[in-house]
C-alpha cells in the first residue's frame, strides 16, 4: 500500500489522558516479495499533514531513494518504484503520543509498535531490516520481539535522513544507505 490517507486520525483518549493526541502511522508500503524493510520511527509532522512518509521538504529519504532506486515522481510513483525494488518502508511505531516532530518528543510510555512478527511471517524474504536513525532502531530493539520468526532479519542501523541530523553530510548519509542497500540487491542490479 503507498496512500497513508485511509487510516490517519487522532487517538482522542490519548489526547485525554496526556493533553496530546496520539499520532498514528501509516500502513507500510510494501509487497510480499519485498527483500528490504527500511524502518523510520513515527511520522512528524509534515509526514502526517500530507498523508506521506518522509514528507518534511529537508528530509532526504527521497532525494537517497531517488539516487539509489530511481524512485522519482509523485508519491505514489515513488512508492511503486520501491516496491519494484524489493523494499518495503514502514514505521517502527503503530502510535504514540509525539508532542512535537522530534523523536526525542515520543513518549516512550504511549508507545505501540507495529505487529512485526505478523508482517515478517507474511513478507518472508525480508532479510534485511534498515533503521533509518538511532531512535527507530532503539524503539525496535525495546519494544519489538521476533521470537516466533524462525529466520531472522538482520537489523543494520542507518544515519537518520532527517534533517535534525545534520552533523553527517548528505554524501556520507548516502554511502551509509548505499551501502546497506547493495547487501540485499541481486547481483545483477549492483
Amino acid at each position: 500500500m503507498v496512500d497513508g490517507r485511509s487510516v490517519i486520525r487522532e487517538d482522542r483518549a490519548s489526547k485525554a489522558t496526556t493533553g496530546f493526541p496520539s499520532s498514528i502511522g501509516f500502513p507500510p508500503i510494501a509487497r510480499t516479495d519485498a527483500r528490504i524493510l527500511i524502518l523510520g520511527s513515527l511520522p512528524g509532522k509534515a509526514s502526517l499533514a500530507a498523508c506521506e512518509y518522509y514528507a518534511h521538504p529537508q528530509n532526504a529519504f527521497w532525494k537517497i531513494m531517488r539516487i539509489l532506486c530511481g524512485a522519482e515522481g509523485s508519491y505514489r510513483a515513488r512508492g511503486e518504484r520501491l516496491m519494484d525494488r524489493g523494499i518495503a518502508v514502514w514505521d517502527v511505531l503503530a502510535n504514540s503520543v509525539r508532542p512535537g516532530s522530534m523523536d526525542a518528543d515520543i513518549r516512550i510510555e504511549t508507545a505501540k509498535p507495529n505487529d512485526f512478527e505478523r508482517f515478517l511471517s507474511t513478507h518472508d524474504r525480508i532479510g534485511l531490516v534498515c533503521f533509518n536513525g538511532k531512535k527507530a532502531e532503539q524503539l525496535f530493539r525495546r519494544l519489538v520481539t521476533l521470537d516466533g520468526l524462525t529466520a531472522k532479519p538482520q537489523l543494520v542501523p542507518l544515519p537518520s535522513t532527517s534533517p535534525a541530523y545534520a552533523s553527517l553530510s548528505f554524501n556520507k548519509k548516502l554511502a551509509a544507505w548505499r551501502n546497506a542497500i547493495a547487501r540485499a540487491e541481486p547481483e545483477e542490479r549492483r
